[in-house]
C-alpha cells in the first residue's frame, strides 16, 4: 500500500482508479480491462506529478525527504555494493544498530561503507533507533575510518537522521564529544571521502559524517542544522511556521548548491524516489563511481588540502543574502567591511598593544 503526502491528494484518488480497471473481477463477475482509459488517467497522473514536484515549496521538499517509503541506506548498499562485509561494535560500549558499516566493493574497488538506518517498518525503525545514532554509533564510524585511512580505502557514507540521539544515556556517555571526534576524524583522514545525503541531513548527526571530499544530495534531500519546526519554535515560538523557518533556512538541495555547501544534486524520478527506487539507486551508483574516480587521483596530501578547502570557502560568496538577513532600507558596502578586515590585519599587533596600555592604565588609576 502506498503512502501520499498531504498535497498528493488528487494522485491518490486517480491511483485508485487505475486499480479498479485493472482488476478484471467486478460485482458482476469478469470485466473487460478498459486500458484506454487506464492511459488516460496516468498520462493525467505523470503530468499532476510534473506540475507537483516541480514546484515544491521547502516544507514539501521537508515532508518529501522523510517520505517513510523512500529508499533507506541499506537498499542503497545491498543494491550498489558488491561482497558487503559489515563490521560491527565500537569496542568501548557496543554496537549501535542506527550505523550500518563494513568493507564492500564498487567497480572493482574495495571501500568502507558507512549508512545512518532508519528502518523499514515499525519493528526495524525501534530497532534502528529511528536512525538516530548514540555514541557508540560515532566512535564506530570513528573506528573504522581510521580503519580505512590505514589501509587506503576511500569511505561512502549515507546520511539520512534527523539529528542524534538525545536521550540521557547518550548524553552520560559523551554524545556531544562523539560527534566532534568524529567530524575531525572525517577532516583528517587521508582518503577520498564522498557523503550522499539521501532523506534527512539532520544536525550534528549528519555533519559528523558529512565533512567528506564531496558532499551530494539527492534531489528532494534536505541538509540543515535543525529541523523546520525546531527553528519555529525557537525563533516564532509557532511551530505552525514551518514554512517560514524552513524557507529561511536554506535546506533544500538547490539552495545548497548555491550556496557551495554541496558539490552535486543527483536527479530523482518524477515524484520523487520513493516511486522508482531502482532508478535512483543507478543514479547514485553512476555519481559515486565518478566521483571516486576524480579523487582517485589526487594523494594523500591533495585530498587534504581539497577538502580543507571546500570547508574554508563555504559563506564566502553569496553566504549573506539580503533578502533573508538585511531589512530594507539598509544597504551594506561589502568593499569597506573587507578594507577593514585588511586594516585590522595588518595593524593587529600596534592596535594590540595600545589596547593593552589603555587597559594598564586604567587598572593603575582604579587602584589610585
Amino acid at each position: 500500500m502506498k503512502n501520499y503526502l498531504n498535497f498528493e491528494g488528487d494522485l491518490k484518488n486517480l491511483e485508485l482508479e487505475i486499480e479498479k480497471l485493472k482488476d478484471p473481477y467486478e460485482k458482476d463477475g469478469i470485466s473487460k480491462v478498459q486500458t484506454e482509459k487506464i492511459d488516460k488517467l496516468q498520462f493525467k497522473i505523470n503530468e499532476k506529478l510534473e506540475n507537483i514536484y516541480s514546484n515544491l515549496d521547502a516544507w514539501q521538499t521537508t515532508l518529501v525527504a522523510r517520505h517513510e517509503d523512500r529508499p533507506k541506506s541499506k537498499i542503497f548498499i545491498d543494491e550498489i555494493f558488491e561482497d558487503f562485509f559489515p563490521l560491527h561494535g565500537d569496542r568501548l560500549f557496543g554496537d549501535d544498530k542506527s550505523l550500518i558499516s563494513g568493507l564492500a566493493k564498487i567497480d572493482g574497488r574495495s571501500v568502507l561503507v558507512i549508512g545512518q538506518e532508519k528502518g523499514e517498518d515499525l519493528d526495524t525503525r525501534i530497532e534502528r533507533n529511528f536512525g538516530m545514532m548514540k555514541p557508540e554509533g560515532y566512535r564506530k564510524a570513528i573506528r573504522l575510518m581510521r580503519l580505512a585511512d590505514k589501509f587506503n580505502l576511500p569511505v561512502i557514507s549515507f546520511i539520512d537522521t534527523p539529528g542524534a540521539y538525545p536521550g540521557v544515556g547518550a548524553e552520560e556517555r559523551g554524545q556531544a564529544e562523539a560527534i566532534a571526534r568524529s567530524i575531525e576524524c572525517s577532516m583528517s583522514i587521508g582518503v577520498p571521502t564522498i557523503s550522499i545525503i539521501i532523506g534527512e541531513g539532520g544536525s550534528g548527526g549528519a555533519i559528523a559524517l558529512a565533512s567528506s571530499n564531496r558532499i551530494i544530495m539527492l534531489q528532494n534531500a534536505i541538509y540543515s542544522v535543525i529541523s523546520p519546526e525546531g527553528c519555529a519554535a525557537i525563533l516564532w515560538r509557532d511551530p505552525k511556521k514551518t514554512l517560514e523557518a524552513a524557507s529561511a533556512m536554506k535546506l533544500t538541495s538547490k539552495d545548497l548548491l548555491d550556496l557551495k555547501i554541496i558539490d552535486e544534486i543527483i536527479p530523482e524520478p518524477i515524484g520523487g524516489a520513493q516511486r522508482d527506487k531502482e532508478v535512483t539507486i543507478q543514479n547514485t551508483k553512476k555519481t559515486i563511481i565518478k566521483n571516486l574516480n576524480e579523487l582517485s587521483a589526487l594523494n594523500r596530501d591533495e585530498i587534504l588540502n581539497d577538502r580543507k578547502s571546500k570547508f574554508l570557502e563555504i559563506g564566502r560568496d553569496n553566504g549573506l543574502s539580503k533578502s533573508t538577513f538585511i531589512p530594507d532600507g539598509i544597504k551594506i558596502d561589502f568593499n569597506k567591511i573587507s578594507n577593514l578586515k585588511n586594516f585590522l590585519s595588518s595593524y593587529k599587533y600596534p592596535i594590540s598593544l595600545t589596547f593593552l596600555i589603555f587597559l594598564i592604565l586604567g587598572i593603575i588609576l582604579n587602584l589610585n
